[in-house]
């Protein structure tokens, strides 16, 4: 019994509002939306920590977990400094330190004598012995002369 010029959005007689149905699929989007930039803001400092191969990475993940499951800020904040900040490593230079003072010191000679032996038993002959490569000790003796 609705007159025929009332305006569109008010609900017709048949019970079906247009309006509130439009405002409802809006509502529902802006919400997936506004949840789709929290969780890509959230994750920020880790996608920076992995972007970046940091030495860090997994701290930075425990800390956004960390922020995420107590809601307190100032994890998130951390493991985005952490994520910013470049930690120098220190496990390179020490491990080829290590691989040097092995090779001067020739730590592994048992190994060669090893090869050498199996070798020698292979082909069914004496092999004579490996020569006696001089150290570093050696070569300074003679440095002088």
């Amino acid at each position: 019994m609705a007159p025929h010029h009332l305006p569109f959005y008010l609900a017709p007689g048949s019970g079906i509002d247009t309006l509130t149905v439009v405002m409802g699929i809006f509502l529902i989007g802006t919400v997936l939306w506004v949840g789709t930039l929290y969780w890509k803001l959230h994750s920020l400092p880790e996608r920076m920590a992995h972007k970046s191969q940091k030495l860090q990475f997994e701290f930075v993940a425990v800390l956004g977990l960390i922020s995420l499951f107590t809601h307190m800020h100032i994890f998130w904040i951390a493991g985005l400094l952490l994520a910013m900040i470049d930690i120098p490593d220190f496990g390179g230079p020490l491990r080829s330190i290590a691989d040097s003072v092995e090779k001067i010191a020739d730590a592994t000679p048992e190994d060669g004598d090893a090869a050498a032996a199996t070798s020698s038993l292979a082909t069914g002959g004496d092999a004579p012995p490996p020569p006696d490569k001089p150290g570093p000790a050696k070569e300074k003796e003679h440095s002088h002369v």
